[in-house]
């Protein structure tokens, strides 16, 4: 690999030709931009988060390690732990060879049911800024360059490449903007993400007056603009707009079309190369000066980030796992649970228990991550079962786990049943590029006849296949012909319930028979983000524990190929198998065991399938029986622990028979011990709610106005303005079944002494107060900083969270901590007049453990009213 200088901006350009400039529009493949190596310009790589680094590859994947999701990591209230998992994440990005990751996102969650709300860290933009903003720092110390996306109001998954996200100017700027704001401000993230949606009608990586006007001019930012996958959808308007690199490659609207477009005067080489802008006027963040930028200077800025990281450049890839690691990320799963009730102080377990039973759809299963691009292979995970049952071992507890209920929407992945015939775990895959036999793909294939030699083969981990990359391009043809051939060896005996969809065409058979046909007219599903065939399910009957079945999967991409995809892609497998046994009976022997047990840990929730990219929920409710089963199970066992696993808030129609229950977001790696350290009281939980639980979906602030039912005519009304969130139900005084902000500890604190400081002549001032842990254990409090104007010009929500701080206390322990805050804290912006406005006036600070436990308040006087525009 070559060694690269820094390259000297001005002078590059200048010999660089059109073709070369234009190149460096442009990524090369999935995750790189294009190189010019003549110039010395290399390519730089990308990879997905924003929990972890997947690396240059969906399928097979180098291992990596999986942090919480955003909503676990925004519960922490906690910037140190955010710029700690920053940090890691670098060094994770730098194992992979990695100069760019894709994150963090910061999208508002406006309604429960988005598909990728579990990805952002919070409802309200000031905790969710100031947590990227930290994550950001942290990333890019280790000369990592961050890319905060999805810019901006990309809040669903229905139609999220044509949706128009319609809303206030207000709600754009004090709601949506503000996030990207606040970590632009603090942190200067090296690259943005623009959305696929649009707003107001213009797609966003066309939209002059969001990435032009807003972002650099107002705002002043300096780095790089990059579109989503597939997400640019123009050539000369995205690039007068100022998107500067469209991925994925190969381009698809620029490259040559940049050409034609400069031939027909559309576009001039100055619009492309540089491009001088006057600030004019634009206070505080922009004074009256000449700004000098083009599209190629922001992507050679880039690549000098890249260049100056010592990073290499078509480096390898390798997986990080050290003591340091493992426990920052046991550190971060302890640190993304909540303590919702704790109403017969169960918790912490101190009593030794003589026989514990776990039970539920997410004990067994280690489900570290909502899906879509968040979703990676781990290095190792620990489930809530292994976590619990080390513990166990310790204090000579027994263990015994019982399903309860599936909740699966698609039937759980193969892999711990599979071996090669090499004995190792996983499964080998053959390609051919013709057909190998007649009937290779149908219904009565004979898969005893000798097949051809295949051309290219590889091994997987998974029963989850996703053929985007990984394979041998050069010598497997997109239209192909695979087999997924592994040993199935059952844990249990009985009947197994098998699913299978596919991108693709193919069926599913066991030791020779046909078990599944989707070979014959499959239908489309929602699989493989919407390119996939429905779930199908059969039951194999009476297979036995232990013994080993021939499995073979055998797809054609012929026909996917045929009906045209966004991206290259060979296809996709994901199958899955489970014990088949009646909804009555998993119950009952949940019920059994509960009652037989001193102690009971039911782990219910939502996984990856139901918490993902490309789709919606349809409602908040949980999946199945899973509300009979913790109603049942903690009547037969009031000892019942219960924890819920979700990225967003779902409905919890038992809760009043329920004394003891966590909120445990997807935990990464570590989420096992991380739930295991909270039960067993080694980590006194001190996260709070990131999110409004409501009591129902009606309740919440975006219904009707969210996803397919919601829309009208290509056009989501954002009718609720700047009202989201906990704004909305304080204005509506609509109680809620968990408030923002709230979480419970082991420990007490009192809160005393409140002042606040004068507010300066541009708007500082600062809050101070005293918190006294008054338990008998260490604990830590996170206090809550909450600014009203009662008097505004323009209607306000009743409150707005404007400071936070975590604070560690000892037994007995007190201490006074202090928050500076700013004009933003007052001020609210004036649609009209086109500024930030702070009126003078008298406004309410108070002080608090949640948005409803406001233990403090006092009083501030603003003088003279301030305006302002920018940072």
């Amino acid at each position: 690999m070559p060694d690269f200088e820094q390259l000297d901006i001005k002078a590059t350009l200048a010999k660089l030709t059109i073709p070369q400039k234009i190149k460096l529009l442009t990524g090369l493949g999935w995750w790189s931009t294009e190189p010019v190596p003549e110039a010395g310009i290399p390519s730089i790589r990308m990879s997905d988060g924003p929990n972890g680094v997947r690396g240059g590859q969906f399928f097979n994947g180098v291992p990596s390690s999986c942090f919480p999701s955003s909503t676990g990591l925004g519960s922490s209230f906690d910037e140190d732990l955010a710029w700690k998992v920053g940090e890691a994440l670098g060094e994770e990005a730098r194992a992979k060879s990695t100069h760019i990751l894709l994150a963090p996102t910061v999208n508002i969650q406006r309604s429960p049911l988005g598909g990728r709300g579990f990805e952002s860290f919070s409802e309200d933009p000031n905790l969710n800024g100031n947590i990227a903003a930290a994550y950001i720092n942290g990333l890019q110390s280790k000369g990592v360059s961050a890319t905060i996306k999805h810019y901006v109001a990309n809040d669903q998954e229905f139609e999220r490449f044509s949706i128009s996200s319609d809303l206030s100017e207000r709600a754009l700027r004090e709601i949506y903007l503000k996030p990207f704001q606040i970590a632009i401000k603090k942190s200067n993230p090296w690259a943005i993400m623009s959305a696929y949606n649009r707003v107001n009608g213009l797609h966003v990586s066309e939209n002059k007056r969001l990435l032009d006007d807003i972002l650099r001019k107002e705002w002043g930012y300096q780095g790089t603009i990059i579109s989503d996958w597939t997400g640019t959808y123009s050539t000369t308007a995205s690039i007068q707009a100022g998107l500067d690199i469209e991925m994925p490659g190969p381009t698809v609207m620029r490259g040559k079309a940049v050409e034609r477009a400069l031939q027909a005067g559309k576009l001039t080489i100055n619009g492309i190369d540089k491009r001088v802008e006057k600030a004019g006027e634009h206070r505080v963040c922009i004074k009256n000066v000449t700004n000098e930028r083009s599209i190629s200077i922001q992507v050679l800025n880039l690549v000098n980030k890249g260049i100056a990281s010592g990073i290499p450049f078509d480096g390898p890839e390798e997986s990080r796992d050290t003591p340091e690691l493992r426990q920052l990320l046991r550190t971060a799963a302890a640190d993304a649970i909540v303590l919702l009730k704790n109403d017969k102080k169960l918790l912490p377990v101190v009593n030794n228990p003589k026989s514990i039973a776990v039970i539920g759809p997410n004990a067994k299963y280690a489900m570290t991550s909502g899906g879509g691009s968040a979703r990676l292979r781990s290095t190792y995970t620990i489930s809530p079962l292994e976590g619990i049952s080390d513990v166990a071992k310790d204090i000579g507890a027994e263990v015994k786990w019982s399903l309860g209920t599936t909740t699966h929407k698609y039937i759980p992945l193969l892999d711990q049943y599979l071996v090669r015939d090499d004995g190792q775990q996983g499964a080998d895959v053959l390609f051919w590029n013709e057909l190998p036999s007649e009937d290779f793909v149908s219904t009565t294939a004979n898969l005893t006849a000798p097949l051809p030699p295949h051309i290219w083969s590889t091994t997987t981990h998974s029963s989850e296949c996703f053929l985007v990359d990984g394979i041998g391009a050069d010598k497997v043809n997109l239209v192909c012909f695979y087999s997924y051939k592994a040993k199935f060896t059952p844990d249990q005996s009985g009947d197994w319930e098998f699913g299978l969809n596919l991108a693709g065409r193919g069926n599913l058979f066991l030791d020779g028979k046909l078990v599944i046909d989707l070979s014959t007219a499959p239908e489309q599903g929602e699989s493989f983000f919407g390119m996939g065939t429905t779930d199908i399910r059969q039951v194999a009957k009476d297979l036995t524990a232990g013994q080993a079945y021939d499995l073979e999967i055998r797809v054609s991409s012929a026909e996917f190929v045929a009906r045209g995809t966004p991206f290259p892609c060979w296809g996709g497998i994901r199958a899955g198998a489970i014990r088949d046994l009646s909804d009555d009976a998993h119950i009952q022997e949940a019920v059994q065991l509960a009652k037989s047990s001193d102690l009971a840990i039911l782990v219910v929730g939502l996984n990856y399938e139901w918490e993902t990219e490309g789709n919606d929920r349809e409602d908040m409710k949980l999946p199945g029986l899973t509300d009979r089963l913790v109603e049942e199970v903690v009547a037969a066992n009031p000892n019942t622990i219960v924890v819920n696993q979700s990225g967003t808030p779902v409905e919890m129609p038992w809760v009043e028979k329920v004394s003891t229950l966590l909120q445990a977001f997807y935990g990464g790696n570590e989420l096992g011990n991380g739930l295991a350290d909270v039960i067993f009281g080694k980590v006194n939980p001190a996260s709070k709610l990131p999110l409004t639980f409501p009591k129902r979906l009606e309740d919440s602030p975006s219904f009707p106005s969210f996803g397919d039912k919601g829309q009208e005519r290509g056009r989501i009304l954002y009718n609720e303005g700047i009202f989201v969130g906990y704004r909305s139900y304080d204005i509506r005084n609509l109680e809620t079944l968990f408030p923002f902000g709230y979480g419970l500890s082991y420990t007490s604190f009192d809160y005393s002494d409140l002042k606040v400081s004068p507010v300066s002549a541009n708007g500082d001032f600062t809050v101070s107060f005293t918190v006294k842990n008054v338990g008998n254990v260490a604990g830590r409090e996170v206090s809550q900083i909450y600014i009203s104007d009662k008097e505004a010009c323009l209607p306000r929500a009743p409150k707005e969270l404007k400071g936070f701080i975590k604070t560690s206390l000892q037994a007995g322990e007190s201490k006074t901590v202090e928050v500076s805050l700013d004009r933003e804290a007052l001020g609210f912006y004036d649609d009209v007049a086109q500024h930030w406005i702070a009126e003078s006036g008298t406004f309410v600070v108070q002080v608090g453990a949640s948005s409803v436990d406001l233990k403090l308040k006092d009083i501030v006087d603003l003088k003279d009213t301030l305006t302002w525009t920018g940072l």
